[in-house]
């Protein structure tokens, strides 16, 4: 079975990925590995902040960072020698690296990767994702149209669930209850065996005790 190490830039947990505003090519690089995992490859990765005895364990590379410093960080060793040092590789070279076959039939080639990312942007209104995977885009060829499409469907995507949210609002407030008939009761329908808006708004029993907003 392969392995490969990967010895990070110093950060603030494993992946890199947390906090605010997370790094995008570190969440790229998140999901190589677990490709590469799936592959069978044994992946080990060190963290030199979180990790200072694993890291300089690795001989190989010590030469390497007394010379570059935190200038040869990333850096990916396989069957304990120095193979990349700089910069996190893409998808293909880190098979190449660990010795397996690339994905040639990954139908989530970077272009659709980088309009896959657009559409996840727009979904969690981050700014910072939109013009980082708006730039990888134009640089791979996207078109502005293609990435519109994608835009126009995250956008459908996300504005269903608040349509959704408007109707039932809607059909709270335009019935008029009769004298004879109370108010339907507050119920936010959070159980798993709540009762439909419908039944909801006439159903004169005590309103459930739970609510999740």
């Amino acid at each position: 079975m392969s392995a490969i190490t990967v010895v990070d830039r110093p950060l603030c947990c494993s992946s890199g990925v947390c906090g605010p505003d997370p790094d995008p090519e570190l969440a790229r690089f998140a999901d190589d590995l677990a490709w590469l995992e799936s592959q069978g490859v044994t992946v080990v990765r060190i963290n030199p902040s979180a990790d200072p005895e694993a890291f300089l364990a690795q001989a190989t590379l010590m030469p390497v960072f007394e010379s570059q410093g935190n200038a040869c960080l990333p850096a990916f060793l396989a069957e304990g020698q120095v193979v990349r040092t700089g910069r996190y590789v893409e998808r293909d070279e880190l098979a190449r690296l660990a010795g397996v076959a690339a994905a040639d039939a990954d139908v989530l080639v970077p272009a659709v990767r980088e309009l896959v990312a657009i559409g996840a942007a727009i979904a969690a209104n981050c700014e910072p994702c939109f013009r980082f995977h708006f730039a990888e885009a134009r640089k791979l060829g996207v078109t502005h149209e293609e990435m519109a499409e994608a835009v126009a469907v995250a956008q459908a995507v996300k504005d269903a669930p608040a349509q959704t949210m408007l109707a039932l609002a809607d059909k709270y407030l335009k019935r008029q209850p009769s004298a004879a008939e109370p108010a339907p009761t507050p119920d936010c329908g959070c159980d798993a065996g709540a009762q439909s808006a419908v039944s909801a708004a006439t159903d004169t029993s005590a309103p459930s005790s739970g609510c999740c907003c």
